[in-house]
C-alpha cells in the first residue's frame, strides 16, 4: 500500500520503499549513473531496469534512511563497519552504522542505518531533520575541536537518544567526521546540540535551556 508520503516501487527480484517523512532530496538517488531513478518519469524510480546490485548500491547512498529495499532472496541491508556522525556544512547530523534510534518506530527501517538528525532546532520532524535549516538561516561549517576520548573497536550498536527539549545523546563507538571530510572525533558517548544555539557545535554546552528549545 502506498500513500503520499509511503510509495512503494515493486521489482521481480527487488523492491524499493520510500519514505517522504525522511526524505530532504540531496540527490543521491537521482544523480545515479543508471536508470534506477529518473525526475518526471511514472513511476520514478524502476527496480526492474538495473540490477540487484545496482539497486542495493544506490539505495545505500540514501544519507536519511528515507529509501529502503527488500530483496526477493532475503537478503537485506547491514550495518557499516564502522558507526560514524558527520557534521554537515550549514545542515544536519548525518548518521551510519547500527543505529539505535529511540522512538524511531518499526515503520521506519531505514533509520536503522542511516539517519539524518536535525540540529538547527526547527525541525517539525524531529528528531530527524527536514530542511527547515535553509529557511530559518543556520550556519555552521562542521568544524569540529576536540578529540574524544579514542576507541577500542569501531562499531557496535549506536544508540541514539534525544532527550527532552534538551540535546542528543549518543552513547557507544562512533567517529565524527568534520564538515570538511576529517575524522575528528573518536569516543563512545557525546550529547549532541540540538537546538542550534550551542557555542561549541557539534556538541552541547546548554545553550537550550536560555534558547527555549522544545523537543516537540
Amino acid at each position: 500500500m502506498s500513500d503520499d508520503t509511503n510509495v512503494n516501487y515493486p521489482g521481480d527480484e527487488v523492491s524499493v520503499k520510500w519514505d517522504g517523512r525522511l526524505c530532504i532530496h540531496v540527490g543521491e538517488c537521482g544523480r545515479a549513473d543508471n536508470e534506477l531513478f529518473v525526475g518526471g518519469r511514472k513511476p520514478w524510480c524502476e527496480p526492474r531496469l538495473v540490477s540487484v546490485e545496482e539497486v542495493v548500491e544506490v539505495i545505500e547512498r540514501c544519507p536519511t534512511g528515507a529509501l529502503v529495499y527488500r530483496r526477493a532472496d532475503g537478503e537485506s541491508e547491514r550495518a557499516p563497519v564502522r558507526n560514524t556522525v558527520v557534521v554537515s556544512n550549514n545542515g544536519p547530523l548525518y548518521l551510519r552504522g547500527e543505529l539505535e534510534i529511540e522512538g524511531a518506530g518499526d515503520d521506519m527501517p531505514g533509520v536503522r542505518f542511516r539517519a539524518a538528525l536535525c540540529r538547527c532546532g526547527v525541525s517539525k520532524n524531529k528528531p530527524f531533520c527536514d530542511n527547515s535549516h535553509e529557511g530559518a538561516g543556520f550556519v555552521d561549517r562542521g568544524a569540529i575541536g576536540e578529540r574524544g576520548d579514542g576507541l577500542e573497536a569501531p562499531g557496535g550498536p549506536l544508540k541514539v537518544q534525544p532527550m527532552k527539549d534538551g540535546p542528543v545523546v549518543i552513547s557507544g563507538n562512533v567517529e565524527m567526521v568534520t564538515g570538511s571530510g576529517r575524522v575528528a572525533w573518536r569516543g563512545t558517548k557525546a550529547a549532541l546540540c540540538r537546538c542550534g544555539a550551542s557555542d561549541n557545535k557539534p556538541f552541547c554546552d546548554g545553550s537550550h535551556r536560555g534558547a527555549g528549545f522544545t523537543s516537540d
